[in-house]
């Protein structure tokens, strides 16, 4: 049985990886003003920080269409699949699950599509969707599939250290006094991605000790999978590296740059770690 995998472009997979895996990747929309742009087709990572940079008002992010989905299903179906599995960003931060949902829809009956919230963001995503793609490329079944994705969901774990708080200030997250304290204070925010919602989860006083927290999430654990460093173009994501490993050899570690989709809200040079806790 042919099951193909279906995601979205918060999953930061490289248009390289994507292609090795067979992975049909559905781009949402960045919105800077009044001009929208397709992200990984008419908007790098790249291209994105170096906007973001000048940018006076935060980036809107667009969720695709179900029509787009829709298509990505199709052409996995025309092309052989007995089965599609779709798995995308947490529905609590992105109407894209629901656009997927809407698609799966109009496969009702007579076809196999399956849609998955992954509770997730970026590499956390992205790893799941790399698993997935991984067994069905071996026969694994659908049923099999959504077993095991839904496993690693379960055990997923997500932390980023925000370098700046400008981006939670221009989405209104936090007011301009918060904001100027938190300047003053040289706090940089650290969060966590649980049960597919952003939460606060410290404080820490500057780069350096928001780094070493990050670090101290990862060496906390007693064994992790699927390890990722991700970052919005970071110059100090080496000095990240260096703080893992004392457990993590470079090699052990897949490091990536955070695209646009979860760029526009976590900011330039946040640093984010993702991994599964291993049984």
């Amino acid at each position: 049985m042919a099951v193909r995998i279906v995601t979205d472009s918060s999953s930061d997979l490289t248009a390289e990886a994507a292609a090795a895996l067979g992975v049909e990747v559905v781009p949402l929309s960045i919105r800077f003003g009044d001009e929208e742009l397709v992200d990984g087709v008419e908007l790098s990572a790249d291209e994105f920080y170096r906007r973001m940079a000048s940018a006076s008002d935060l980036p809107e992010t667009a969720a695709p269409s179900p029509g787009a989905f829709e298509a990505a299903f199709r052409r996995c179906l025309d092309a052989g699949a007995d089965a599609v599995i779709c798995i995308n960003l947490s529905a609590q931060l992105s109407a894209t699950m629901q656009s997927a949902q809407t698609a799966a829809k109009a496969f009702e009956g007579t076809a196999d599509v399956r849609v998955i919230d992954s509770r997730s963001v970026t590499s956390g995503l992205g790893s799941v969707v790399a698993w997935a793609a991984q067994r069905g490329a071996e026969g694994a079944s659908a049923d099999d599939i959504v077993a095991g994705v839904e496993d690693l969901i379960g055990r997923q774990r997500i932390w980023a250290a925000l370098d700046t708080i400008d981006n939670l200030k221009k989405g209104g997250r936090i007011g301009g006094a918060k904001a100027f304290m938190a300047t003053l204070l040289s706090i940089k925010p650290a969060i966590s991605v649980h049960d597919g919602v952003v939460e606060e989860a410290g404080k820490p006083r500057t780069r350096k000790k928001s780094l070493q927290w990050l670090a101290d999430k990862v060496l906390a654990e007693a064994a992790v999978e699927n390890l990722h460093v991700m970052h919005g173009h970071a110059p100090d994501i080496d000095e990240m590296l260096d703080l893992l490993a004392p457990k993590y050899a470079r090699d052990d570690i897949a490091v990536g740059v955070i695209g646009p989709v979860i760029g526009a809200h976590g900011g330039p040079r946040v640093v984010g770690v993702t991994y599964h806790v291993a049984r």
